[in-house]
């Protein structure tokens, strides 16, 4: 296989992961939008200690649902990922470490997140990315 056919492959490789996370985030604050809404976000976040529940609650259904959407497009991936890296760090300290690795309640699926989104924070959003589309 040669380099440019490696880089290729790659690219589309970043796509995958890049689409797939924007759109679990997309719809996980799609869900704290539309469904829970801020304020049933905000008595959870009281639930769990965060402080100032009501704008935490307003920043983290933000970063999530436009985050999931600016990686669905490709739009400003590192800097969505970056907040969404931060996003999951706070979810697995305040929230999920305490109930140890594993699934339902464990960190496992929040550090799976945030390493894909620290992954894309240094690589990108690949060649797909409307982003790179656009800078031509």
């Amino acid at each position: 296989m040669s380099t440019g056919e490696s880089a290729a492959r790659g690219g589309w490789g970043i796509t995958v992961l890049r689409v797939i996370v924007g759109v679990v985030f997309l719809l996980h604050g799609g869900q704290k939008l539309f469904v829970w809404g801020f304020g049933g976000v905000a008595a959870f976040m009281t639930q769990v200690g965060i402080p100032v529940p009501m704008l935490a609650a307003v920043v983290v259904t933000a970063v999530e649902f436009l985050g999931g959407l600016a990686l669905v497009l490709g739009l400003f991936t590192r800097w969505a990922a970056v907040l969404l890296a931060v996003d999951m760090l706070v979810a697995i300290f305040a929230v999920h470490l305490k109930a140890g690795f594993f699934l339902p309640n464990g960190y496992e699926f929040a550090l799976t997140l945030l390493a894909a989104n620290v992954a894309l924070a240094f690589q990108g959003g690949g060649d797909a990315a409307l982003e790179s589309v656009l800078k031509g």
